[in-house]
């Protein structure tokens, strides 16, 4: 496979003599991915619910750091495995009770294709004649073209994009910076409990909806790649890039605090009005740049979930016909969510940190825990393998988390009693980050136990240490 032809792989295994790269290709990879506006509106989440700029800071950092290492620790799986991140979640539910997470997962891709190409879309209207809409459009069939090339092409201009972005924000921070940040906006003094766990929340949340799809960027990588550069070079293209961006959304929130209403057009008028049609060709690459991401995880989603029920044939024209039903789809919900685009982006954070964090704990507790790394990957693909149909266990703890997590939460349709007890703190994303975890080791425990008798035709993960060491 090159860049220069489409990916012919689906879901399948990539054998060994197609495995390729350097684990170092996955940091400008996660950082480019980040290198948007809409990294630097979660970052003003907590100004506009009542936290300064200290605290926003201290929240970013915790929020970044600690969701980074659950997706770093995904990364790992694709050069073990060869195979893309959810369809691993087979070996945890079954064959067909993996399609569960899998529809959250593709709802999340489509939510966050649409809300990048609002801002697109928004960004073209107001440096152009073109109307939002036909933006929206324009900024996605370009998104389309790269998506369908693939692997290979989406690492090698993700790499060009991690320069040219970070000058540009390089530039935004220089002018935000001398702007100056209103008085008393570092005072440790005033903390808001409530605004703080929010952006901590959003900013772990944030960082926990690129886990369903990390590993389907290494695992191209040879079987052999050592997991601790691996994992470093995820973690740290993760953790920089948000860190960075949404501290600088917090400040530039701080400073007018309409930004979130209207990014595109704060982000010009900090600069000359000459420059203004840059600024927004700028803008627009870094929408680019992370709905590759988004279009490419939602087909993957998709593929596996057809997959699941009817075998897909590795043919360009299926994946023609699949890459445009998803492109569609997101397109029709970018187009119906601009209006109210804030408030459809904040209940869409919430609502995928309830979904997501039960499915990204059972899976790395059992790739790390209960299987060590010991898989038979002939069959994930096969219903009658010794993964089975559906695996009670997973299940179980999904649903089980999902349930305790109910009174907890609060969205704009939902609020839990509990949520209200505990006065107004939303602790439910913790819950769904530890309880299913725990439920999944202890059900999970004759497997665990026999761990090492398990059969096998990957890297076990304590023999591949053992040999590092």
């Amino acid at each position: 496979m090159s860049d220069k032809t489409p990916e012919l792989r689906f879901v399948e295994f990539i054998p060994h003599k197609e495995r390729h790269g350097h684990p170092a290709s996955q940091f400008p990879l996660w950082f480019s991915v980040n290198m948007m506006l809409l990294t630097t509106l979660t970052g003003g989440i907590g100004v506009l619910a009542g936290l300064n700029m200290f605290w926003s800071v201290v929240a970013i950092v915790i929020g970044n750091l600690v969701g980074a290492m659950f997706v770093a620790a995904h990364a790992v799986q694709g050069p073990r495995l060869g195979i893309p991140q959810m369809i691993q979640s087979r070996a945890q539910f079954g064959v067909y009770g993996a399609v569960l997470p899998l529809i959250a997962v593709f709802i999340m891709y489509i939510g966050y294709f649409a809300s990048n190409s609002v801002i697109a879309g928004d960004a073209i209207a107001a440096g152009t004649p073109i109307n939002k809409t036909w933006g929206i459009v324009i900024s996605g069939l370009i998104i389309l073209v790269i998506t369908f090339y693939g692997h290979d092409l989406i690492h090698k201009i993700e790499r060009w994009f991690a320069i040219l972005l970070a000058i540009g924000f390089i530039a935004v921070t220089i002018v935000t910076m001398q702007l100056g940040l209103p008085d008393g906006v570092w005072n440790a003094g005033d903390f808001n409990g409530n605004a703080f766990l929010l952006l901590v929340g959003a900013t772990a949340t944030w960082q926990l909806t690129f886990a369903p799809y990390v590993a389907d960027y290494s695992r191209y990588l040879p079987a052999s790649t050592q997991a601790r550069p691996v994992f470093l070079f995820t973690y740290g293209g993760l953790a920089v890039s948000t860190i960075w961006l949404m501290t600088l959304g917090a400040a530039l929130t701080t400073i007018f605090p309409t930004y979130g209403d209207i990014p595109s057009e704060t982000i010009a008028s900090l600069f000359p009005s000459g420059m203004a049609p840059l600024i927004y060709l700028f803008i627009v690459l870094g929408v680019i740049a992370t709905n590759v991401f988004n279009l490419y995880g939602a087909f993957m989603s998709l593929t596996t979930i057809v997959d699941t029920f009817s075998r897909v044939k590795a043919k360009l024209s299926v994946r023609a016909i699949l890459l445009l039903a998803v492109f569609v789809i997101a397109t029709l919900v970018a187009v119906a969510a601009s209006d109210d685009f804030m408030t459809y982006f904040s209940n869409l954070l919430l609502v995928l940190a309830y979904l997501l964090f039960p499915w990204t704990t059972i899976n790395l507790v059992d790739f790390y825990f209960v299987r060590k790394g010991r898989y038979v990957v002939k069959d994930i693909f096969n219903p009658d393998g010794q993964y089975g149909r559906f695996n009670a266990p997973a299940i179980i703890s999904y649903v089980i988390t999902i349930v305790v997590q109910i009174p907890f939460m609060s969205t704009a349709f939902f609020t839990g009693p509990l949520f209200e007890a505990l006065g107004g703190v939303d602790i439910a994303w913790i819950i769904a980050l530890t309880l299913p975890g725990v439920i999944y080791f202890f059900l999970m425990r004759k497997t665990r136990l026999r761990a090492h008798e398990l059969e096998t035709d990957t890297i076990d993960i304590e023999e591949a240490m053992a040999a590092r060491e």
